[in-house]
């Protein structure tokens, strides 16, 4: 039977009474269906629906197969190991029982001699090297999220659910995840910001505040078909704002060709040489005329108008927001960094780097690269002195501003304007509010709590709070696009596109490397040396 999942006039509500989801009718088949929206949209609320876990406030879903679902795996006990994703405890514990002779003819009747083969298999498929004894606390939190995934597809689902599954993944991983769905042939829902993997979709699925939009193909059909719409509504919007102008420009025309009459009859009555029964069917009449005139415009106003509101809210669900980083003026033989043979670590007598060294001039533009656990963090700590190298020596000769993913600069229980004033007291209160408009935070939209803020806003008040007034030369970011949806990704690509100062960027993500232009990889080898690529053009920033 081919799996198939359809929902009809679906509601749903926050605790809260926030509306997220409004009668929205979707239906998915056996295919690989992309979900995408700005944050808060409802996206994930849409999983979590299908799977069960939270229940509508209206409508109806109808699934047809079983359901598979990869969920993120935050805590775990200490014994808790990859066999108890599997759902494989016991049987693999029958399997060892009947493999030391201890097992009854009924047991080993029961027993899947397969099985550990089959788990083994499942994890090699997501580049896993580990086993179902291995314990999920030695883990790092993406290798989870791969043995997650193979569990998931383990049990033979019709439907994958897969709620941002590359998120925190290293190259390796986010490549095994793109090839294991490549290759999946049975019906797989996937909410991702990750433009690699919806590249490998059959359909994109948008959600926006109007409902779901289907678009077949992939990303890459998608995007271009976006474009194609926005060209169309700004065209739309431009005739709508044209007619709203000559609607007016017709009925103000109207109204004074009516009063030039209207004068011409009252002055024509003041001479006396007309009846006074003409005088008053004259004057019905043009009451008449006018109030006819007047309804006329009212109609086309309101029509125009209506044409307007429904242009610009179209606009308001394509267009993406701007971010306008300022100048910093950084002359290209000026060193903003310098690493020379460094080694550190968070414990002395296992450091995870070691004599590393290398040079930032100019507005470079550097991508940290390398396998899960291999010390980007902890680079990153030592490049912005949060850690003290064990040996070597950090030079810092200008300013610097780091931003990482969870914008956590931010006070969340101040607004975004009082952040920026706490990270820069005594700075001139317009210059601060034009800082601020730069990254799309104009009049009240300062004024909200910081901890109100979608992923998508959070970066970009953190950017505009950690640039400030005076941009800094130097600007690190660490896995910027995490938690991102594809309009704030957009967004914060072009403006870093055209921003002059130098970057060090951590990602993993391809296309947004590329997208900004970086130069130099940094790549960390995972034994604690570090490898110092230059990246042609077109070559692509990461692999």
């Amino acid at each position: 039977m081919s799996a198939s999942i359809a929902l009809s006039d679906i509601s749903w509500s926050a605790p809260d009474g926030t509306r997220v989801l409004d009668r929205l009718t979707i239906a998915f088949g056996a295919e690989r269906a992309g979900i995408v929206g700005r944050n808060g949209v409802g996206k994930s609320t849409l999983l979590r629906l299908i799977a069960g876990d939270v229940q509508p406030t209206g409508g109806r879903i109808s699934i047809d197969g079983r359901i598979g679902v990869l969920r993120q795996i935050v805590d775990v006990r200490p014994d808790e190991t990859i066999a108890d994703l599997f759902g494989a405890r016991a049987a693999l514990a029958l399997l060892a029982k009947a493999e030391a002779g201890d097992a009854t003819v009924d047991e080993l009747t029961e027993a899947d001699w397969t099985i550990e083969a089959r788990i083994e298999e499942a994890l090699a498929a997501v580049k896993l090297a580990a086993d179902a004894g291995t314990r999920l606390a030695t883990l790092s939190g993406g290798q989870r999220t791969r043995a997650a995934l193979a569990a998931a597809v383990f049990a033979e689902p019709d439907m994958l659910l897969l709620d941002e599954p590359t998120n925190h993944l290293d190259r390796y991983g986010r490549e095994a995840v793109i090839d294991l769905l490549a290759g999946w042939r049975k019906g797989a829902i996937v909410v991702s910001h990750d433009r690699e993997l919806l590249a490998a979709m059959d359909a994109i699925v948008e959600l926006t505040g109007l409902g779901a939009t289907r678009y077949g193909g992939n990303y890459d059909d998608f995007a271009e078909r976006k474009a194609i719409e926005l060209a169309a509504a700004e065209h739309d919007l431009a005739t709508a704002e044209k007619r709203v102008s000559d609607v007016a420009r017709q009925a103000q025309a109207t109204r004074e060709r009516q009063q030039r009459r209207d004068s011409a009859g009252a002055r024509k009555g003041a001479k006396g040489d007309m009846p006074r029964i003409l005088i008053g069917l004259r004057k019905d009449r043009a009451e008449g005329t006018g109030g006819g005139h007047a309804r006329l415009a009212e109609r086309q106003a309101s029509d125009a108008s209506e044409r307007l509101g429904a242009a610009r809210e179209r606009i308001e669900v394509l267009e993406a927001v701007r971010v306008e980083l300022p100048s910093t003026g950084l002359a290209p033989g000026r060193v903003v960094l310098a690493v020379e043979d460094v080694t550190g670590g968070y414990d002395p007598a296992h450091p995870i780097l070691r004599g590393i060294g290398f040079t930032i001039s100019g507005p470079e533009r550097i991508a940290i690269t390398g396998p899960n656990g291999s010390g980007k963090t902890t680079l990153i700590d030592l490049l912005t002195g949060r850690l003290k190298p064990l040996s070597g020596e950090v030079r810092r000769p200008i300013r610097m501003a780091l931003l990482d993913q969870g914008a956590s600069l931010l006070d969340p229980a101040i607004s975004v304007a009082d952040n920026f004033v706490a990270l820069h007291p005594g700075s001139d209160a317009n210059a601060g509010r034009a800082a601020l408009a730069r990254l799309g935070f104009r009049g009240d939209a300062a004024l909200q709590l910081a901890g109100s803020l979608s992923g998508g806003q959070a970066l970009r008040a953190a950017l505009a709070c950690a640039i400030g007034i005076d941009p800094p030369p130097l600007l690190i970011l660490d896995e910027p696009t995490n938690h991102l949806d594809l309009d704030s990704i957009a967004a914060i690509e072009a403006g870093l596109r055209i921003y002059d100062s130098a970057l060090i960027v951590v990602s993993h993500d391809t296309r947004f490397l590329d997208a900004i232009g970086i130069t130099r990889r940094l790549v960390l080898d995972g034994e604690g040396g570090l490898r110092d690529e230059p990246v042609s053009p077109n070559s692509g920033a990461a692999r």
